[in-house]
């Protein structure tokens, strides 16, 4: 396609910019135009993606014929069967009469989808059954309708990982992709936002009979170094919001970034990353071994009960029924129950594993092999007083469960 045709498209479709990106856009829409195949048109929003589906309609062999534009993502998902395919009277509650859909209203025309990416996978099953055999059937009928529609759709979402992630069908994207066309994002344009602008500025002149805004050369460069993250949109909007309220007419950079939003700007806190300081578990140790020692009288106190037969009047001790008869199971006293909940509130809760052979720690030396005598026989007993609940014994032991599995299978009480 040669500039001039080119440059008549763009005039007849009110299409502003020179991109390569832009261009080769417009050629792919014409090229294909004739030839009766889906397009899915990609791209973000604000872009204009609506302008491409009209020259593809008006240049095809079905111009004579209806155009209909349906934005998926803005009906309603238990309306959207009933929006593209119809429904009879009755088929559901508000359905007082039969209606027909877009598919049978646009027969022999085409049918813009914009935001395809939206439709529920449900309504996806039934386009790909259109797209396949042009047939399809209205919401509450048994009787299969044809329909001869060409369908354009259009989408911001990333098809890639929308598939991946189960919210779109392969097969409809195939169905759908058979041509594709790509639509810039306005910061790739360059110098085609400085035209938009100057174009929008002159339209709102021309409705509001004043005086157009212009740009300097110094706010011509911002304007094209702009992301431009709602694209040909947000400049309309910004060119519109520029020609009503500046007292100025000649734009300068610092009047231009008063009504540009901040790219930066965002509402997260921001973390400061601090030195951190060695940690040292000597205290912790120390803490530790404390606990194991008033840990031990406990016990020595607890056989002792048991051992005598006495139980505390306020602890029943309960009975569980196994296939040899009643086992009776040891309770804890209450001084052992005071104390352990004492402990429980009063010192951090640490384990066991922190300790190591290697390691050092005050009064230790003269207690390695009590300290492990200890602990195995405090483990057992919480245990029992548990009725094997490892749970249970853990939070009252004031360790992990991990650590008291590793220590049933050290000691081997498993």
């Amino acid at each position: 396609m040669n500039e001039t045709q080119l440059q008549r498209i763009k005039q007849r479709y009110n299409v502003v910019g020179n991109c390569d990106g832009l261009n080769r856009a417009l050629e792919i829409a014409l090229k294909i135009a004739p030839v009766d195949l889906s397009v899915l048109i990609m791209g973000e929003n604000g872009v204009g993606k609506e302008v491409f589906p009209r020259i593809i309609h008006e240049n095809s062999l079905r111009k004579n014929k209806k155009y209909f534009a349906v934005n998926c993502g803005a009906i309603p998902e238990g309306t959207i069967d009933s929006e593209l395919f119809g429904h009879e009277k009755g088929a559901f509650t508000g359905a007082v009469e039969r209606r027909e859909g877009y598919f049978s209203v646009a027969n022999g025309g085409t049918l813009f989808l914009d935001e395809v990416g939206e439709l529920p996978v449900q309504t996806q099953a039934r386009l790909l059954r259109v797209l396949e055999t042009g047939e399809y059937i209205p919401v509450g009928s048994s009787e299969v309708k044809k329909t001869d529609v060409r369908i354009v759709a259009a989408t911001n979402v990333n098809m890639e990982k929308a598939i991946a992630e189960g919210k779109f069908r392969e097969d409809l994207f195939y169905r759908l992709n058979s041509v594709s066309i790509s639509i810039p994002a306005l910061r790739e344009r360059g110098a085609d936002a400085v035209l938009l602008f100057r174009k929008f500025a002159l339209e709102m002149s021309e409705k509001y009979q004043m005086p157009p805004v212009r740009l300097d050369d110094a706010a011509r460069q911002v304007i094209a170094s702009y992301p431009w993250p709602g694209n040909v949109r947000q400049l309309k909007n910004i060119a519109e919001n520029i020609s009503v309220t500046s007292e100025v007419r000649e734009i300068s950079p610092e009047i231009l970034k008063m009504y540009l939003p901040e790219i930066h700007r965002h509402d997260q806190l921001v973390t400061v990353d601090k030195p951190q300081r060695e940690h040292s578990f000597e205290n912790e140790r120390e803490i530790l071994y404390q606990i194991l020692f008033d840990l031990r009288r406990d016990v020595t106190e607890l056989k002792k009960l048991v051992n005598s037969g006495n139980t505390p009047a306020t602890a029943p001790v309960p009975e569980v029924q196994t296939g040899k008869g009643n086992v009776t199971l040891m309770q804890p006293s209450a001084t052992y129950r005071r104390k352990a909940e004492r402990k429980e509130e009063e010192s951090p809760i640490l384990e066991a594993e922190e300790i190591k052979e290697n390691d050092t720690a005050p009064h230790a030396d003269a207690h390695t092999k009590t300290l492990a005598e200890s602990e195995r026989d405090m483990i057992e007993n919480s245990l029992a007083v548990n009725n094997l609940h490892r749970k249970k014994a853990a939070q009252q032991l004031g360790i992990s469960e991990r650590t008291l599995y590793r220590k049933i299978k050290e000691y081997g009480l498993e």
